[in-house]
């Protein structure tokens, strides 16, 4: 079997037989200051406003591999209101799905002045989007009916909503995403169920050393599909050096599925992986400026290759840069 081939056969077996990812990807662009592309809630939560950038690129070597492009920017109106948008492009193979979220935050301060964090927020997001599978160049010379030969194409539109807690160093994120049923024509609805309904849920402590330059902020995260019944978590660890002209961030993340899939190593055996990504990154924050690069590596067994998962974050803060709060919460100063 031909390289193309294979790749025509397994884009149908993912249109016909496998949930199709809808919305942005779950993947571990948070670790670089971007809480907002996972959680509306923070739209406007820091008191300065984020531009942010995020590029990503699966299976490194492997033509027409899964890729993201984001671009996102939110920020405070007056002292209660957040709002924020959000531009996607997500591409997989022969499907591709374009964009565009439109977020509102409520921000109430539980403490009685501005400099001891207590804040509860509650946001929500409109999401409007178009997903393709484009037939154009599959080969049409052995008849297939599911083929029609044409780039298929949908719209349509879903909701994600929650509320985030930040107290002094502590915070925490709950979302639901997707939270609307589709039905998508581009699919057949006989295998793919309407209800790509994802809950998330995150957590994260800053501890600082007297007298230390250094921060450190271990995490958590876990996401639950409800329809497939997937469930993952993280386990990250990240540690900040303060300097004159701004920060540097290092860590590493492993992310693990609670769930496996069957596989057989001599024809007899049946064995059972569970997904396991080793995630190490890196970043920065020169005056106004950031960058950070994120590397996943798979550590299966069976793979489909074993180039990893790169991803470019950069980012720009407008407005005044100022920390109101006493307190080292990277999440909202």
């Amino acid at each position: 079997m031909n390289v193309k081939k294979y790749y025509v056969i397994l884009a149908l077996f993912i249109a016909q037989f496998a949930t199709a990812q809808e919305g942005i990807p779950v993947y571990l662009d948070y670790l670089q200051d971007n809480l907002y592309l996972l959680h509306p809630s923070m739209a406007g939560a820091s008191q300065t406003a984020k531009l942010r950038g995020t590029a990503r690129s699966q299976w490194a070597g492997v033509e027409d591999a899964p890729a993201l492009q984001t671009i996102s920017l939110n920020g405070r109106v007056g002292e209660k209101i957040g709002v924020g948008g959000i531009l996607f492009n997500d591409r997989n193979g022969y499907f591709s799905q374009q964009g565009v979220y439109a977020t509102f935050a409520y921000h109430l301060l539980l403490s009685r002045n501005y400099v001891e964090l207590n804040q509860l927020s509650f946001g929500i997001s409109l999401g409007v989007l178009q997903g393709k599978l484009d037939e154009t160049n599959f080969d049409l010379t052995d008849f297939d009916p599911v083929i029609a030969g044409i780039e298929q194409s949908d719209s349509y539109i879903n909701v994600d909503f929650g509320m985030s807690y930040n107290f002094l160093d502590f915070s925490a994120h709950f979302t639901v995403k997707n939270a609307l049923p589709v039905d998508r024509d581009i699919f057949d609805t006989t295998f793919e169920p309407n209800n790509q309904r994802r809950y998330l849920v995150s957590m994260a402590y800053a501890i600082s050393p007297n007298f230390s330059d250094w921060s450190f902020e271990p995490s958590v995260m876990f996401q639950a599909t409800e329809r497939t019944q997937e469930a993952t978590f993280d386990i990250n660890a990240k540690a900040y050096y303060t300097l004159d002209w701004g920060k540097l961030w290092g860590g590493l993340s492993y992310r693990r599925s609670l769930d496996g899939a069957e596989f057989t190593t001599n024809g007899e055996t049946v064995d059972i992986q569970k997904l396991q990504y080793v995630t190490p990154f890196i970043g920065g924050k020169y005056d106004r400026f950031l960058f950070g690069y994120t590397y996943s590596y798979q550590s299966n067994s069976v793979v489909l290759v074993d180039g990893g998962f790169h991803q470019v974050t950069l980012g720009y803060n407008l407005g005044e840069d100022k920390d109101p709060y006493d307190c080292n919460c990277p999440a909202v100063n």
